[in-house]
């Protein structure tokens, strides 16, 4: 999906809920407003909206915002009250053996790499729910339901569990991923031809997201089909990663 295009979820008078495509930002960037941002795209579409909750530049998925000061009091409050189910997909790196899982461990600021996340003592609490969805040779999709909202939260857990995600170049050991990974000796490129990656960013999707109307209180549950690239991995490891 091209960075200046919507895809919709949902709809309604009083919120929308959009399918983030990876390199998006949620909101503008205080020193480069000009990059492509939903909020902008959103505000042109319906004249004004509101920030609810942010998903990560290089993380995909859904995301929803308020059209009215009404219903952005109502889901902040429900993301304050932890009553919003957030999943997340994330294809990690090595063959995950458990089932499934709970990780309660308190997340701090690295004091000596600004930008970045540790599991402290000291730190936050942050707990957060998995199960394996498939598993393969050298990778393992997993589906995180995350409780608390912490900075990194998914990143920092996959990585103190000793699996991080395959594509996390902070929290991992590599910045892209190559179909000659997977397939390996029956890799062949044409001559002169360098090979792309078929995915260069976040091994993270924001699959899920369920909550309650404010206006029907009925609860509502969405789900956002994976990117082209993150599609393209999975279907590769279907393939050859087995």
């Amino acid at each position: 999906m091209p960075k200046n295009k919507l895809e919709l979820l949902h709809e309604d008078e009083q919120l929308v809920v959009a399918n983030k495509a990876p390199g998006v930002l949620s909101i503008p960037d205080r020193f480069h407003p000009e990059k492509p941002n939903l909020l902008t795209m959103l505000n042109r579409k319906y004249e004004k909206v509101w920030t609810v909750h942010r998903i990560d530049r290089e993380t995909s998925g859904a995301i929803v915002f308020a059209r009215d000061e009404h219903t952005h009091r109502h889901l902040s409050r429900q993301f304050q009250e932890r009553t919003v189910e957030k999943t997340y997909l994330a294809l990690l790196d090595g063959q995950l053996h458990q089932e499934e899982g709970t990780i309660d461990r308190p997340l701090v600021e690295h004091p000596g790499k600004p930008g970045q996340m540790m599991v402290a003592k000291k730190g936050k609490r942050a707990v957060t729910h998995y199960h394996l969805v498939e598993r393969f040779e050298r990778f393992s999709l997993v589906a995180f339901t995350i409780e608390t909202g912490r900075q990194h939260q998914i990143r920092v857990h996959a990585e103190s569990l000793g699996y991080p995600l395959a594509v996390d170049e902070l929290y991992g050991r590599r910045s892209a991923f190559y179909l000659s990974e997977v397939k390996q000796r029956n890799y062949r490129l044409a001559k002169n031809k360098e090979e792309r990656p078929l995915m260069d960013r976040l091994s993270l999707h924001a699959w899920k997201l369920a909550f309650q109307h404010p206006t029907t209180e009925e609860r509502l549950s969405l789900e956002a089909p994976l990117p082209k690239d993150f599609k393209a991995v999975v279907n590769q490891l279907q393939k050859w990663g087995k």
